[in-house]
């Protein structure tokens, strides 16, 4: 069998879902996937970025490191997570406008079947890392994507993160992910790639 493509699209603007990207990176590796990172990238005008303080300057390091998603990259890979900051309980408008970016390749059925996950960050406690993810469940069934949940599937999940992905509580100070915290993101890296590999290996079984 071929080896698994895990795409990983993210948007972050501290470094805080960054972080947690290149954790679950790190799991899918261990499986043998091969693993493409991408950063979404900002939707607000760069004046409104440079009037808070340390966001174009995070932007352009993170830019530097990761192309920007393309639909292509989705068409692609056997496995897709999504990570996003929390905004209001919700996604990011950057993360959604990469989602809504993949409208042609909904038409055509060139996402079912392959495996999805979500992840994300929060600077407070409560605040949305579990609606967060959850939100971003419909667009991955509407895709056609098997959604790879965590449930309590390692013991690091009775400690951090949620049963439905990877996630943190950043604080006001923009604080690193912790160590269980990437603990969980290193799972489900490793449990979308045994996933997506199994899937992948049914498909080619039936195709054969």
């Amino acid at each position: 069998m071929s080896q698994v493509k895990v795409l990983i699209a993210f948007y972050s603007r501290t470094g805080t879902t960054e972080k947690l990207a290149e954790a679950i990176a790190e799991g899918a590796r261990s499986e043998g996937a091969e693993v493409i990172l991408r950063r979404a990238r900002e939707v607000a005008p760069r004046e409104v970025m440079e009037s808070v303080a340390g966001w174009a300057e995070s932007a352009d390091r993170q830019n530097a490191l990761y192309e920007a998603p393309t639909p292509d990259d989705a068409a692609n890979a056997d496995a897709i997570i999504l990570g996003t900051p929390t905004r209001f309980g919700s996604p990011t408008s950057e993360i959604k406008a990469y989602i809504d970016s993949l409208g042609g390749l909904w038409f055509q059925g060139k996402l079912v079947g392959k495996a999805g996950g979500v992840f994300t960050s929060t600077s407070t406690t409560h605040g949305g890392n579990e609606t967060t993810i959850l939100s971003l469940y419909p667009p991955l069934a509407h895709l056609g994507l098997i959604i790879v949940p965590l449930g309590y599937s390692d013991p690091a999940l009775f400690a951090a993160g949620t049963p439905y992905g990877a996630s943190s509580v950043s604080g006001q100070n923009a604080d690193p992910p912790t160590e269980q915290d990437l603990a969980v993101a290193r799972h489900q890296g490793k449990r979308t790639a045994q996933v997506a590999k199994a899937l992948k290996a049914a498909g080619e079984t039936q195709t054969a």
